[in-house]
């Protein structure tokens, strides 16, 4: 049982549960409060309907979307996750392997347990650095330096995190960075031998970008002081391409626009931040509505399938992102179930555009 067992999210979630650490688990899969947020995440999308329709050569469907400076070839990319290489010894650069391989954005972690350097030079350049302010904003600075200097064109800043969202899942577990390792947390690893000895032969996963003198980063440290003027002076001093991720309200995404932001993306940093926050793929509509056809629109949140991709573009994404289902498909199979699984998708998504009589996208909002 591996990679070739994979033939949807649900098989990549249940072969990862199998194999990776109680608490390694609940970190990826975990939510805010009682998952009640990601659980309205999953029904929204579900009861989206995209109409069929027939007697349409769709024989030759293009599924290449650019963003940026990036083709595309494949119509979704990968979001910004922490700390990736617990799902399997490695996982940021086959992520990166798998960006480069198929001209896509790769979000890069502030706390990826690679540093920067290294993920924009595997990915040859299909790298996005996602940037968390923290503190009083002088160590985010410096990553915004960092990065600049890494090469990397797109910077991506998480604004729905003013404060780390209480997961209790994770807090039952111990889960700390770098971790604290209890008695539970010893039987944890000792039951799940196969993840243990390899993670332990590459080296326990670490905060790789404060690693180097003077780069300091703690997950629980607040974040509250992050502004608008942070945003504006943010802006100022980066002359690439700027993101906003973590948007659900039409007002904020309209002074986010008007404050010079070239894209926003639609989240709700997957159901992991507020428990009674609203869908976002709710939201992408009611904000597209607000920024107009032309304005780059990105969505990550909830997505587990082709289909689910589609569904994001018919509400009106410019690019969709995938998150912690790819760490899945990694703990599940390892590269080999990582390329299985994003085969699969990027099939998905093009039976769904044949049913529904299309073979591009996107879909400027058309279901």
């Amino acid at each position: 049982m591996g990679a070739s067992a994979i033939h949807s999210y649900d098989d990549a979630r249940r072969l990862a549960r199998r194999r990776l650490p109680w608490m390694v688990f609940d970190y990826i899969d975990g939510a805010a409060g009682n998952g009640v947020a990601e659980a309205r995440n999953l029904a929204a999308l579900r009861e989206i309907e995209l109409q069929t329709r027939v007697l349409v050569n769709v024989t030759n469907r293009d599924l290449r979307v650019p963003v940026f400076d990036h083709a595309g070839v494949s119509p979704f990319g990968i979001s910004p996750m922490g700390m990736c290489n617990l799902s399997g010894p490695g996982a940021d650069l086959m992520l990166a392997r798998m960006a480069a391989k198929h001209q896509v954005p790769h979000g890069v972690s502030t706390v990826a347990s690679t540093t920067l350097e290294k993920i924009i030079e595997v990915a040859e350049g299909h790298a996005w650095f996602q940037l968390y302010f923290s503190g009083d904003g002088s160590g985010t600075k410096k990553l915004v330096q960092r990065a600049k200097s890494a090469g990397y064109r797109t910077l991506v800043m998480t604004l729905d995190v003013p404060e780390v969202g209480r997961r209790p899942r994770e807090l039952r577990r111990g889960f700390k960075m770098p971790f604290r390792i209890g008695p539970m947390q010893f039987i944890d690893f000792a039951l799940h031998p196969q993840w243990s000895i390899s993670s332990l032969l590459a080296g326990a996963p670490d905060l790789a970008n404060f690693q180097q003198d003077g780069f300091t980063f703690d997950r629980t440290e607040s974040r509250a002081l992050a502004d608008w003027d942070f945003l504006k002076e943010l802006r100022d001093s980066w002359d690439g391409n700027l993101v906003a991720k973590g948007v659900t309200h039409v007002e904020d995404a309209k002074r986010l626009k008007a404050e010079g932001v070239d894209a926003i993306q639609v989240s709700s940093h997957g159901g992991r931040q507020l428990d009674s926050a609203p869908p976002p793929i709710l939201a992408l509509p009611k904000i597209r509505a607000a920024l107009g056809d032309d304005y780059p629109l990105f969505y990550d949140t909830g997505i587990r399938s082709g289909e689910d991709v589609v569904k994001a573009y018919a509400m009106g994404a410019s690019y969709v992102f995938f998150g912690r289902a790819l760490q899945f498909a990694i703990a599940a199979g390892g590269e080999a179930g990582l390329a299985q699984y994003w085969n699969l998708i990027t099939e998905e998504v093009g039976l769904t555009l044949a049913q529904m009589g299309r073979v591009t996208l996107p879909l400027n909002g058309k279901t």
